[in-house]
């Protein structure tokens, strides 16, 4: 459980670094109240985030919260699932 957990995180830091792009971790920090401290260890995989500060890293990366997912989704790829069979 805790591999699916850790591919998860690693999915979206990915997917954040993408988008972030060039943009600045501190001036999008300040934008939407999180830390700089909080949004680098997204970036790191090493913070399981709440759903609030998904919400508010997506709209510093311009996008819907539902995209961010998606894209997290199509990065994990269709067969991923906590559930073992």
């Amino acid at each position: 459980m805790q591999d699916k957990k850790e591919m998860v995180l690693k999915a979206l830091a990915k997917i954040v670094k993408e988008k972030r792009g060039e943009m600045s971790i501190t001036q999008l920090s300040l934008e939407v109240d999180v830390s700089k401290s909080i949004w680098s260890m997204i970036e790191k995989a090493q913070r399981d985030t709440q759903l609030t500060t998904l919400f508010r890293v997506a709209e510093a990366l311009y996008v819907k919260p539902s995209q961010l997912l998606a894209d997290v989704e199509r990065e994990l790829g269709e067969n991923f699932s906590f559930i073992e069979n």
